[in-house]
Formats: structure tokens, C-alpha cells, sequence
């Protein structure tokens, strides 16, 4: 069965910064949607929205026929209507993967999911970035070397104030001496999430094919499966919003 997936990119850096566009040049959302028919081939189907389309994309008729929603976000959580939030969280609750990237951990849907901060250490000096895997069976991880090698990224550390991962995958180690958990599955109602922390706008990473099968990866495991109706009804009443 096809996988539908859906790439989400408030598109603010791109197109305001034009440093940014040489690694970039179809858009953080474009990127992720090359890489994934790129591994995943007539197995998917890639639309992508953005936050100044109306309803930023994200229809009741788009996250309906959405498998997968991979979200990434920075600049502009503010933005982004609770409307447009309440709409996905019921999705993620009735069975929609969701996959959150990079600075998406200060997203309105992943802190609401979360039930916590989400606040992290980070500082931008350029430092290498080795993600290794500590989840080495899970799907996830299946053709990712070991460790990925990111040349040049910013900075996340510890504290993370994340809720204990269902399932730690990744854990990063930075040149500066920094940790971090950087790879994080959570199963929240019918739904899965997953969150993988490389991908700042200033570097070139989601062009990186270990980066790529990574995310190919978590759009695979995080698939909408089975029949969701009965628990997506009860969420619809409103009975199920808090994560």
C-alpha cells in the first residue's frame, strides 16, 4: 500500500535569508520530499504544505488522506493557528504518524503531545556531530551506519525536557562535549511519533543520505495502520485532547 506522507515547513528562513537557499534552494519541505521518493520510490506518494498557505496547509480533507505528517518548524510556532493544531492532534491520536524535526521540538503539536517544555541546551560554533545508534534492532535504524557523521551542525545538549522516550534510538555526541537524545519514538493514542534532532537551516544535512534513510525510516515505521475509527470517533467528541 502506498504511503502517504505529508512534509510540513513553515518555509520562513528559505525564503527571508538568502544564505539559507544555495543548500536549500526547493525549500526545507522541498529536501525532505526529494529524499523521500528518492529511497522510497513508487512506495510513496509526497505532498508538502507550508505555513502561509490557507489553513497552513493542513485541511481536514489533507491530514484525512495523510499517512505521515514530517513537521518542521523554528522560526514561527507562534504562528501557527490552535486550530490547525487541535485538527492534527486528533489525527495523531486516531493513527497519523507524526515525524518532528530539528527545531519542531519547540512546535505547539510536539510540546502538546509531549506535556512538557521541550527546552534544550544549544549554541551554533559549527561542531561535528556523530549520532550513534543505541536502538540497534529497531526499524529505524535499518541501513544507518553507525555512527552517522554530520560534518559541521549546531549544538544540542542536555537537559532535554522531554517525557522518557517509549523507545531511545539515537543518542548524539558533539565535538564541544555536548549529549544529547537525539532520536525519540513515542506511541501517544493510536498514533506514532517519532523526533530526530539534525537538520539546522544553516547546514546542508538533509541532503545527506544517512540523514534521508533516517527520516525515509521514521515515515515507515510511523505509518497510519489498521482501522482507527472507533478511537478517532471518541477523540472527534473531544473526550481524548490532552496528551
Amino acid at each position: 500500500m502506498t504511503l502517504r506522507v505529508t512534509v510540513w515547513n513553515e518555509n520562513v528562513h528559505e525564503t527571508t535569508e538568502p544564505e539559507i537557499m544555495p543548500h536549500y534552494p526547493e525549500g526545507i519541505h522541498g529536501a525532505l520530499a526529494s529524499g523521500l521518493r528518492e529511497l522510497l520510490g513508487d512506495g510513496v506518494a509526497v505532498t508538502t504544505a507550508t505555513l502561509d498557505e490557507p489553513e497552513h496547509g493542513l485541511t481536514d480533507a489533507v491530514l484525512a488522506s495523510t499517512d505521515v505528517l514530517v513537521w518542521w518548524g523554528h522560526l514561527a510556532h507562534d504562528r501557527v493557528s490552535d486550530e490547525v493544531v487541535d485538527r492534527v492532534q486528533r489525527q495523531v491520536l486516531g493513527g497519523m504518524g507524526l515525524v518532528v524535526l530539528h527545531s519542531g521540538h519547540f512546535s505547539k503539536i510536539f510540546t502538546r503531545l509531549m506535556g512538557t517544555t521541550c527546552s534544550l541546551r544549544w549554541r551554533d560554533d559549527g561542531d561535528r556531530e556523530l549520532v550513534y545508534t543505541v536502538a540497534p534492532h529497531h526499524p529505524i535504524t535499518a541501513g544507518v551506519p553507525h555512527p552517522i557523521v554530520i560534518p559541521a551542525h549546531e549544538t544540542y545538549g542536555e537537559f532535554f525536557d522531554i517525557p522518557a522516550p517509549d523507545e531511545l534510538v539515537f543518542v548524539s555526541g558533539f565535538s564541544g562535549g555536548e549529549v544529547f537524545r537525539s532520536g525519540a519514538a513515542y506511541r501517544r493514542g493510536n498514533g506514532r511519533v517519532f523526533y530526530f534532532s539534525p537538520g539546522d537551516q544553516k547546514y546542508p544535512v538533509y541532503t545527506q543520505p544517512e540523514i534521508r534513510r533516517v527520516i525515509a525510516n521514521a515515515c515507515e515505521w510511523a505509518r497510519r495502520v489498521g482501522d482507527s475509527v472507533p478511537f478517532a470517533a471518541k477523540v472527534e467528541k473531544g473526550w481524548m485532547l490532552r496528551p
